[in-house]
């Protein structure tokens, strides 16, 4: 009876030993899942969150420039004016055309922020707009060769000299100098009918300059217009037409226009970049009022023109500057 007690205390003894372990071993499983999980799924109370990082988004800008001037540097402003509108959609671009002249009087109004210029300001055009607290800031933009062109099927007027242009263009030929032969004996009999840029017009100031010798010294019969595109219908209709323009206008319309050679030399890119074409090679400009540099607009549009615009200048038909020509732009325009 004895053993038979000892051995049900044993067994009981055991059992609670048992269970106590066990319950031991849950209590640490329990604590380590609750620990994994913690570290798994959880932040803990006394841990900061991270902050996002918001996107960063770049300076937009905004604003209206406007720009007149010159027909020759047209084809220019309105190219870059619509790439640069492309990437910055909160400004407007207003590009027109009233010739140099006209464009220098807007300007000297403080109706323009920028006016191209198909030669340099006149002292008198710097006077007018000092006159209004305004001073125009030179940028050079391309090299132009001024063409003087005629009807593809023209086959005798390939070659003039400048002194038979002046011949024909002089205030002295109106009403003399009328037909192809009168200029050189053996061309034709045959009226010659004449187009050309308006008086506004510094393609007109430049070739009466370089040509006659005097600047808007002219025949006054010959048919004007400030817009190219007129001269190159009137000239490309006309077997017996001649006129002249921007050397970009030839290139937009040589499968009906046919380039004259001045004095043996043809233009070309290569001429007009070297110098040989002349005297019709010239530079081309914008003038930038002074006290509207500081807009951010203008700015961006200055950097936006002498960068990605270079390339507009060949696109258009114009011959490029050198690299450091449009970098110095920027230092002079204060737009680094």
């Amino acid at each position: 009876m004895t053993n038979s007690f000892m051995r049900k205390g044993l067994i009981l003894l055991g059992t609670m030993m048992l269970v106590f372990v066990l319950a031991a071993c849950g209590n640490n499983n329990a604590e380590n899942n609750t620990t994994n999980k913690g570290a798994t799924n959880e932040t803990p109370a006394n841990t900061p969150t991270p902050a996002k990082e918001e996107p960063k988004d770049d300076a937009k800008v905004s604003g209206t420039i406007k720009i007149d001037g010159s027909s020759t540097v047209y084809p220019i402003s309105q190219a870059v004016a619509e790439e640069f509108m492309a990437v910055n959609g909160d400004v407007n671009v207003e590009v027109a055309v009233s010739g140099t002249g006209g464009g220098f009087k807007k300007f000297a109004a403080g109706e323009l922020d920028i006016t191209g210029a198909s030669r340099p300001q006149k002292a008198e055009e710097k006077e007018a707009a000092a006159a209004n607290g305004i001073e125009g800031v030179e940028l050079k933009v391309a090299n132009d060769g001024l063409t003087v062109v005629v009807h593809k099927d023209n086959t005798w007027a390939e070659d003039m000299t400048v002194e038979e242009l002046k011949k024909l263009w002089e205030p002295a030929a109106e009403g003399t100098i009328m037909t192809w032969k009168d200029v050189r004996e053996d061309w034709p009999d045959e009226k010659i009918n004449l187009y050309g840029p308006g008086t506004d017009s510094g393609t007109f100031d430049y070739f009466t300059e370089e040509i006659v010798g005097e600047a808007k010294a002219s025949r006054g019969d010959y048919q004007p217009s400030e817009d190219d595109h007129i001269i190159v219908q009137g000239v490309s209709g006309d077997k017996n037409a001649m006129g002249y323009f921007g050397y970009a206008y030839y290139v937009e319309n040589q499968d009906t226009l046919k380039a004259v050679k001045i004095n043996g030399i043809a233009p070309n890119d290569q001429t007009i970049e070297d110098g040989s074409y002349s005297p019709l090679g010239r530079p081309i400009f914008i003038y930038v009022n002074k006290s509207e540099l500081a807009r951010p607009e203008i700015q961006e549009y200055l950097k936006f023109h002498f960068n990605e615009g270079q390339e507009l200048v060949t696109e258009v038909g114009y011959i490029k500057l050198k690299p450091e020509v449009y970098a110095e732009n920027l230092v002079t325009a204060g737009a680094k």
